[in-house]
């Protein structure tokens, strides 16, 4: 009997809350315990203390902690004074929260293409995207590897653009030494649960280097006001509640260390699987912390399957691009419009990752997968004509 035909648990979990809990309980229980016995429980010393420690491990003078990632965003593109009538540059390949709160603004997203390789925003196409309605850009460091920043930064520069880093998946990974999140005019976090440092519940950040900005998003995520019931800006109820800011303080410190063990755990898949699928790349330069572990092959739903009758869960991110989803249609876009991201997504299946996983539970993917590649009869042939497909679509 199978993990899917008797619906029991797999061995193997895309992800695993619970242990997490249970390796820091005493920890996290503590903290709880002490906002509890406190009484003050919204903007208070836990918010205080989170953002001034967050802000250091980001390497910004600045942090804004507020009720999700999706609001992250949205609260950086309010402070931009994007509204209305504004473009944003963003890819279509992404969590659609990040496209919802561009929507939020009232703005339009216009989407570029990605690279198949590093499912980064690919950056040669945003010259040609930028019209003088364009606002802001917001490369999404998808996956945990980030985004080329400098030739984001210099198309920014020459067009007099904001840039808005949507880190939601890749806390703690670098670019040329200067971490996720430093180097726009703004970075935007998402602390749910399943993240590199997750929240037990909701939870995101604004970080910033500028006091100007800091300030206004400050008020912005407090109804607007510069004092109690003095409102300067139109805002909205966006606020980092006490018990998620001390639980978040408790785990700040190891996220150097869980992102290790992706990269571990990372180096073990990629090492067994490269000949039979096309794995992961870091670009040279960069830090991947693999927030997913992102493989391709044209046999994806047929292994996804496969896989799980054998215990093993693997989840899809994402197979609907933005652009091809029903609330956007009245940008019109159509099939083919970005040719990379709608050949990938068709491709691409998540491998369960998490810092908790063991060895013997790496080995089982490892083992499934050349199970199944080797009932396929498929070769490192194959596998390199994939990645040929793949390289082909990003150029």
């Amino acid at each position: 009997m199978t993990a899917s035909n008797t619906g029991s648990a797999p061995s193997v979990p895309f992800g695993n809350m619970k242990i997490h809990y249970e390796q820091h309980k005493a920890r996290i229980d503590e903290a709880v315990q002490r906002v509890l016995a406190s009484g003050y429980y919204i903007l208070g010393p836990e918010l205080d203390k989170f953002e001034a420690e967050f802000a250091q491990f980001v390497g910004c003078k600045y942090a804004v902690g507020c009720a999700s990632g999706t609001e992250a965003i949205y609260l950086a593109l309010a402070a931009a004074g994007v509204t209305t009538g504004d473009e944003v540059l963003v890819v279509a390949h992404t969590a659609v929260p990040t496209i919802s709160a561009i929507s939020m603004t009232g703005a339009t997203p216009v989407f570029v293409d990605i690279k198949a390789s590093t499912y980064v925003m690919r950056e040669t196409e945003l010259e040609a995207k930028v019209t003088p309605k364009t606002k802001v850009i917001v490369p999404v460091h998808l996956y945990g590897h980030m985004a080329d920043m400098e030739a984001v930064m210099k198309v920014a520069a020459r067009h007099n653009l904001k840039v808005l880093e949507d880190v939601a998946q890749a806390t703690g990974a670098t670019y040329r030494g200067a971490v996720a999140g430093s180097i726009g005019d703004w970075g935007a976090f998402s602390f749910y649960p399943s993240k590199n440092l997750g929240a037990f519940g909701d939870g995101g950040a604004v970080t910033t280097n500028s006091e100007a900005e800091y300030k206004k998003l400050i008020m912005l995520r407090n109804y607007g006001q510069s004092k109690r019931y003095y409102h300067d800006h139109i805002g909205i109820n966006s606020r980092l509640d006490e018990i998620q800011c001390a639980i978040l303080s408790v785990q700040l410190p190891f996220v150097n260390q869980w992102n290790e063990r992706r990269r571990e755990i990372a180096a073990r898949y990629t090492a067994a699987l490269k000949d039979l699928v096309v794995t992961p790349v870091e670009q040279p330069g960069y830090k991947h912390v693999y927030h997913l572990y992102v493989i391709q092959t044209p046999y994806r739903d047929e292994m996804q399957q496969y896989l799980l009758e054998r215990g093993v869960q693997c989840l899809i991110h994402y197979p609907i691009p933005a652009h091809l989803q029903s609330a956007y249609a009245h940008l019109g876009y159509k099939p083919g419009s970005l040719p990379t991201t709608e050949h990938i997504v068709k491709r691409i299946l998540s491998l369960p990752m998490f810092p908790e996983m063991t060895d013997e539970q790496v080995d089982q993917v490892i083992d499934g997968i050349a199970e199944f590649c080797k009932e396929k009869a498929l070769t490192t042939d194959v596998a390199a004509q994939a990645v040929d497909v793949a390289a082909t679509a990003a150029h």
